[in-house]
């Protein structure tokens, strides 16, 4: 990953690449910018930049910083993919010091099962302890 550089660094996010990108994702298609703004702002964010300081990648971690962390809007722009980038990112994140000792981080993934898999996560033991509220079309358009 020699030309590019990871980090937690507020100030550098672009966040018309973080929206375009996370707007028309499967998980969060037509997220208003004010609400991706906010998450945001309450997240521990990695940018992934390329030599020229470019924004390429991004992943937050929505955090107590004491116990539990949930991974994020993970992802490489397609013309940085197949360079290791993914793997640097999810690395950088489960690394990362304000990320240590939890007792659990997790994540939902429809298509990256492999890679997160390299880094220790699993399908839980018993899904039946976990519940959820999911409004899977919340932010598309009503008419």
């Amino acid at each position: 990953m020699s030309a590019y550089t990871i980090s937690t660094d507020p100030t550098r996010l672009n966040f018309d690449v973080i929206y375009n990108f996370i707007s028309g994702s499967y998980w969060a298609k037509g997220i208003p910018r004010e609400t991706m703004a906010r998450a945001i702002d309450n997240s521990l964010c990695f940018g992934v930049y390329c030599e020229g300081g470019e924004q390429v990648g991004f992943a937050r971690v929505i955090t107590d910083k004491a116990t539990f962390a949930y991974l994020a809007d993970v992802f490489v722009l397609d013309q940085h993919r197949g360079q290791g980038l993914s793997k640097q990112l999810v690395n950088a994140v489960i690394n990362h010091p304000e990320l240590q000792g939890l007792r659990r981080m997790m994540l939902a993934t429809k298509d990256a099962h492999g890679l997160y898999t390299q880094f220790g996560f699993e399908t839980p033991d018993d899904p039946s302890i976990l519940m959820q509220i999911c409004q899977p079309g919340i932010y598309q358009v009503k008419e």
